[in-house]
């Protein structure tokens, strides 16, 4: 696109090149069918429930915040914690979109697909083609990592995520993750009631392993979610 100022002639880039630019990115993301349409506009605030309103409104302006900041944000990464169906993933995706929107290259997971196909790729019998699955995730400009901690711990599994989130803290590359697993450094409930009795919830800290776990706070900004009704009941 040609712009005249001062009678000079000018190029510049045309910005259907950037939104196109951003829809190829995108649609190459790994970002879910169920959520390629999420965005901070669409997100469903409950209206029959005025405290859990204000409480997710809350949230939503958080993670908006971080999206329309980043990367001038005091951590490069957020971290949303609640329980299933409060709208955890939409905000993450919403927040992913509008990091690619605004120009940076995102990679979507849902944490226990990327440990199979890491493993997989380490097979030679397998016959897949996931060779550059952990280096991807590893060197992603913004890497998405959704219902992290859903997954059986094993020092396989301690140790690969270790090595990603450390080499992202590292390197100072931006994570939004998802979990919902509680976790005492937020202030979780740690203890259930059940017909055999008291027990301790499994934690994130547990699920991921203490180095992973330390290096997530480091470079991530914490975001509780509230109690709320299912979100995604309240959508349908």
């Amino acid at each position: 696109m040609y712009q005249e100022r001062d009678g000079l002639t000018s190029a510049s880039k045309c910005d259907c090149l950037k939104e196109g630019r951003a829809a190829e990115v995108e649609s190459s993301s790994g970002i879910p069918p169920l959520y390629r349409q999420s965005s901070f506009e669409n997100f469903n605030l409950p209206k029959d429930n005025p405290i859990a309103n204000r409480a997710l409104a809350s949230v939503l302006l958080t993670v908006r915040s971080y999206a329309r900041d980043f990367p001038n944000t005091d951590k490069r990464g957020i971290l949303l914690v609640g329980d299933p169906g409060t709208g955890k993933t939409h905000l993450a995706v919403a927040a992913l979109r509008s990091l690619i929107a605004k120009g940076f290259e995102g990679l979507f997971f849902d944490y226990k697909t990327l440990l199979d196909r890491i493993r997989t790729s380490y097979d030679p019998t397998s016959g897949q083609p996931d060779k550059e699955v952990y280096r991807s995730v590893l060197d992603a400009e913004v890497l998405l990592l959704d219902d992290l901690g859903a997954h059986r711990i094993s020092d396989w599994v301690e140790d690969t995520v270790t090595s990603i989130i450390t080499h992202r803290c590292n390197q100072q590359k931006p994570l939004i993750a998802t979990t919902n697993l509680p976790d005492a450094d937020f202030g979780s409930n740690m203890i259930e009631k059940s017909a055999i009795g008291v027990q301790t919830k499994r934690g994130l800290s547990e699920a991921i392993g203490s180095r992973a776990h330390s290096r997530l706070f480091e470079m991530c900004r914490v975001v509780r979610m509230p109690q709320a009704p299912d979100y995604r009941k309240g959508i349908r």
